[in-house]
């Protein structure tokens, strides 16, 4: 019997760059969190997949257009390789919240393709989000989940989550 993988999901806006009031709409106003790289890198080292999960109705609102979404996906995974680190995936939701599509978070339709996608084990696994959304999703799929504050960002987060890995 194969065993089923681990992964931490992560939210994009507010986890691995700087949310914006008016969303991030080109590679120009991404701003990375400083040190992200290296919380990934320790999730890489631990053996989770690293899967970014995002709402980006930027799409179909009409704001920017696929190509800048994938150029804005692109600069955060050159940063990462840039410095060992990597996210294994990326699955993101065009749709507004009046859509009421199963992909947008607090919807786990993401989350659950991902999990089928990549034979994920989602007891085992954790999302990491900045809003009560990302938690709902989380938790909709089975997942121990983590809300990052002004007081406990990716950082801590990673250092929990490898200390409960550690205590198995």
């Amino acid at each position: 019997m194969n065993k089923k993988f681990k992964a931490v999901f992560l939210d994009r806006d507010g986890v691995i760059n700087k949310n914006k009031d008016d969303y991030v709409k080109n590679i120009d106003e991404l701003e990375i969190i400083p040190n992200i790289e290296k919380s990934i890198k320790k999730l890489n080292e631990t053996n989770f997949l690293v899967i970014v999960i995002t709402n980006q109705s930027i799409i179909n609102r009409g704001l920017t257009s696929l190509l800048n979404l994938k150029k804005i996906h692109q600069k955060i995974q050159n940063h990462l390789n840039d410095n060992d680190a990597h996210f294994d995936d990326l699955y993101f939701c065009p749709h507004t919240p009046n859509e009421n599509c199963f992909c947008r978070k607090p919807n786990p339709g993401l989350l659950l393709q991902a999990i089928k996608e990549h034979d994920i084990d989602s007891k085992r696994s954790w999302m990491i989000g900045d809003r009560d959304s990302d938690i709902a999703a989380g938790k909709k799929a089975r997942c121990k989940t983590i809300l990052i504050t002004s007081n406990f960002d990716l950082t801590n987060a990673v250092e929990l989550i490898i200390k409960n890995e550690s205590n198995k």
